[in-house]
Parts: structure tokens; sequence; C-alpha cells
């Protein structure tokens, strides 16, 4: 099924975290939230493994998958920038972060650097509004973000990559 054995050890993992499930019937979001934390996306491959194990029809997982904006098809940036757009953080300029982002890394929301060390997205509401505008990086929250911290924070990253 696999052709590198780095992508079959992250199937070998997979089906142990399965296979340890006690009701494995109403663990499917479970089991992608697993999935996607080992392959970092959800490929047709990895949707037709998990429907296999757990015994379900491919197109329930596949449902399952295109309903929640949590789980994604695409490969994804190793540092996934999150920009809010609920009102509280739209009003307070998150459009202006939005576009700095896409501005300074060339590429628009929903799409990975040529590198693949970053991710623009765009989210309907994190439910920090007292913070607004919000940015989350990989689910760490930053507040009262303004296009002025943008390069500062696409530096710190960027310098974690060493």
């Amino acid at each position: 099924m696999c052709t590198n054995n780095l992508a079959k050890e992250k199937f070998q993992e997979l089906e142990i975290f399965i296979n340890n499930l006690e009701d494995k019937q109403g663990a499917l979001i479970e089991v992608l939230h697993k999935a996607q934390g080992l392959f970092g996306y959800l490929p047709e491959e990895v949707q037709r493994f998990v429907a296999n194990k757990l015994d379900i029809n491919v197109s329930k997982v596949c449902g399952v998958v295109s309903f929640y904006s949590y789980f994604t098809t695409e490969p994804r940036g190793k540092y996934v920038i999150s920009i809010c757009m609920g009102t509280a953080c739209f009003v307070k300029g998150a459009g202006d972060v939005l576009k700095e982002f896409e501005k300074q890394l060339n590429i628009k929301a929903g799409e990975t650097t040529s590198d693949s060390k970053f991710t623009v997205d765009v989210l309907r509401c994190v439910g920090a509004c007292g913070l607004a505008p919000v940015v989350t990086i990989n689910n760490k929250v930053y507040g009262h973000f303004t296009t002025d911290m943008v390069s500062k924070v696409l530096e710190e990253y960027a310098e974690l990559e060493g």
C-alpha cells in the first residue's frame, strides 16, 4: 500500500492506535485526528485505510473529512497561520493582517509556500473576540495582532528552522 518506510511506519502507528480503541464504532473523528496528526493531512489513501480498519464505508469517512474544516485533504505547511475573520477580528483589521501575510509569503489564503514551511488560512471565529484581531500559528494564539507584527512572527518561525 505504501512506497516508503516513513509512510509504512505512520500506517502501522495508525493501525496500532485503531486496534487499541475500546469502541471503534464511535471513534471516526478521533481516528481522523490521529491520522491527520501523523500524516499532516488526509489523502484518499489514508481515508480508505481508516474506513477499512473501522469497517465503515469510505463515503462516510470522506463526508466527515469534508464537513469539518479542521480536516484537510491537501498537504499543509509545517506552520499553519490562521487569521480569524469573525466579525470582531474583521472590524479590527484582520483583513489587512491577512493581506500582509499573503504579501510577505507570496501566497494566497488556502495556499502553502513552495518550501512547505507556511500555510495561510482563514477561520470564521476562534472564540477570543476580546483579543481581536486574532492569529493562530499551529494552535498558538496571538492576540491584538497588527500588520507590523507579521515580519517579526515570520522571522521567529524561520529561526526555528535553524
